[in-house]
């Protein structure tokens, strides 16, 4: 899917009206959803709106979504193969986007997740890449990304070193959660960009119950399958209740990712593998169904919308205390389980699946006016784009601030 990119109209100057073009890779998982949401409420409010994406990953279900979502876009949708890891088609590919944004004349590039930040903001550091010709501002919302590397290893190091100098080309970051943000700070810094906390926002219709199938397994985990997702420890947990119980409860596994083999290959080990069932991406709401009680036993996270999602569907959760999950949890955060310890794990399963309907109950509906109270779609929008106008202004500020300086010099 690619749309031909808009230049800047000559009459494109209604009072309050923005150009913005999102810049993203995978199409998958969490951040996809975050640029759906925006991109969508952007536009509805009558901004001209752009996307970027990788065109390799997301298959026929992102290929839906972004059919339904192009109509709306005025800026279109731009699709280009995008590695994850360094690749020596980096160059190449960023040159392409910065001649797509010099096209499309945004008043704002918006960069999602590590490689997205890179190309949206790339060009400002490279003087022999298009560049726009007309004041605009660069935006970066991380969504983890390079926050969820070691900084200790050598690779990461080289990693965050880029991340500092493309700071300094940065002009507002919107995190979705204040661990998020502590954790910038800590590994890159700040040097004059506008720096707010976002969180991420559900629609009200996501506060609708879902009723899970008549032969929903025991447990189930929704998400990616990499590493820092812990789903390796949810593993060994369904293995410990079997020890522990004589019998291990069903797990559905729904999502993709790189350590399905190593994943499938421990479950085998372990013999539970006869326990496990495995599932391709589909919406949370759907997804949700397959499964009793959700587990999200991740290493590391910003603000998931998983978390948001199951909250809302009145779905029993089960969550690890990282990232900015206790941020969702707020005065209940002391429900959450220890990361990457299975014994922990699986005593919190084991409790959970013993819950009595009515303490099951009233925990969900608690957590759930919670989200409905402080997580909205709406005031994640409006945040953001007050975000955008107060960044602009203290661009224009600033860069006509810097064109007299060499002459009073």
């Amino acid at each position: 899917m690619r749309a031909e990119p808009q230049s800047r109209a000559k009459d494109d100057t209604a009072p309050g009206r923005l150009r913005i073009v999102h810049v993203m890779r995978a199409p998958i998982g969490g951040l996809f959803r975050h640029v759906v949401d925006l991109a969508g409420e952007q536009a509805a409010r009558g901004h001209a709106v752009g996307l970027i994406a990788d065109s390799s990953t997301g298959g026929e279900r992102a290929e839906a979504i972004l059919r339904m979502l192009e109509p709306s876009l005025e800026l279109g949708v731009t699709r280009l193969c995008i590695r994850r890891l360094p690749s020596w088609s980096d160059p190449i590919v960023a040159f392409r986007i910065a001649s797509a944004l010099k096209r499309l004349a945004p008043d704002v590039v918006h960069g999602h997740g590590a490689k997205g930040g890179l190309y949206a903001r790339l060009p400002a550091l490279l003087p022999f890449f298009p560049t726009l010709p007309h004041p605009h501002i660069r935006v970066y919302t991380p969504h983890g990304g390079s926050l969820h590397f070691d900084p200790d290893a050598l690779v990461n190091r080289l990693y965050l070193s880029v991340e500092r100098a493309l700071e300094r080309v940065t002009d507002f970051i919107p995190f979705e959660s204040a661990y998020a943000q502590k954790r910038f700070a800590r590994a890159i810094g700040f040097s004059h960009a506008v720096a707010r906390v976002v969180p991420n926002g559900l629609r009200p219709e996501e506060f609708a119950p879902v009723t899970p199938i008549a032969d929903a397994a025991d447990f189930l985990y929704v998400g990616e399958w990499r590493q820092f997702k812990g789903v390796d420890t949810l593993i060994e947990a369904l293995a410990l209740i079997r020890d522990e119980t004589g019998a291990a409860p069903r797990l559905a596994l729904v999502g993709s990712g790189p350590d399905e083999a190593a994943l499938r290959a421990l479950a085998e080990r372990r013999g539970v593998d006869d326990r496990l069932s495995f599932a391709p991406p589909m919406p949370a709401r759907e997804a949700l169904r397959s499964g009793r009680i959700l587990v999200v036993p991740s290493r590391a996270e910003s603000l998931p919308y998983i978390v948001l999602e199951a909250i809302a569907a009145r779905t029993p959760l089960i969550a690890t205390n990282v990232g900015g999950i206790p941020e969702i949890f707020g005065d209940y955060a002391d429900r959450l389980v220890e990361s990457d310890d299975p014994s922990a794990l699986a005593r919190a399963m084991i409790a959970a699946g013993g819950m009595d309907a009515a303490t099951r109950r009233r925990a969900s509906d608690q957590l759930a006016e919670r989200v409905a109270e402080n997580f909205s779609l709406t005031a994640m929008e409006e945040a953001v784009l007050r975000g955008y106008r107060d960044a602009l202004e203290a661009a224009g500020c600033r860069r006509a601030a810097e064109a007299v300086l060499p002459q009073r010099a």
